[in-house]
C-alpha cells in the first residue's frame, strides 16, 4: 500500500503562482498529477518517470512544471500563469507497476493505481 499526502492548493488570483506537493509513503516508479473541475472529467495535467522523463497535457506546457526530489520521491507541481480555468481539484497519482509503455499513456487515469485525496485549486480572475 501507498499512501500519498498531498498539499499547496489554495487560491490565487489570475496570473498568480501556487505548488503542490505529495509525499508518498513510500518508493514508487512513475508519478503523476491529474485535475478535476467541476463537471468534468478527470484529466492528466503532467507525469514524470522514475528515471525524470516529463510529459505534460498541452494546456499547461510553458506554465506548470512537474518534478520529483529523488531523495524521498516527493513529487511537485509549480504552477505558474495561473488562469481561472485551472480551477479544480488537483490529485497525485504513483504507479508501482512499470507498466511497458509508460511514456505514451503517462496521463492516462489507468497507468496509475494509487491515488491521493485531491487538494484544490482556486484561480479568481
Amino acid at each position: 500500500q501507498v499512501q500519498l499526502v498531498e498539499s499547496g492548493g489554495g487560491s490565487v488570483q489570475a496570473g498568480g503562482s501556487l505548488r503542490l506537493s505529495c509525499a508518498p509513503s513510500r518508493v514508487t516508479y512513475n508519478m503523476a498529477w491529474f485535475r478535476q473541475a467541476p463537471g468534468k472529467e478527470r484529466e492528466g495535467v503532467a507525469a514524470i518517470s522514475r528515471l525524470g522523463v516529463t510529459t505534460a497535457a498541452n494546456s499547461v506546457k510553458g506554465r506548470f512544471t512537474i518534478s520529483k526530489d529523488n531523495v524521498n520521491d516527493t513529487l511537485y507541481l509549480q504552477m505558474n500563469s495561473l488562469k481561472p480555468e485551472d480551477t479544480a481539484v488537483y490529485y497525485c497519482a504513483a504507479d508501482t507497476r512499470a507498466l511497458e509503455g509508460w511514456f505514451s499513456h503517462s496521463l492516462k487515469e489507468y497507468v496509475y493505481n494509487y491515488w491521493g485525496q485531491g487538494t484544490q485549486v482556486t484561480v479568481s480572475s
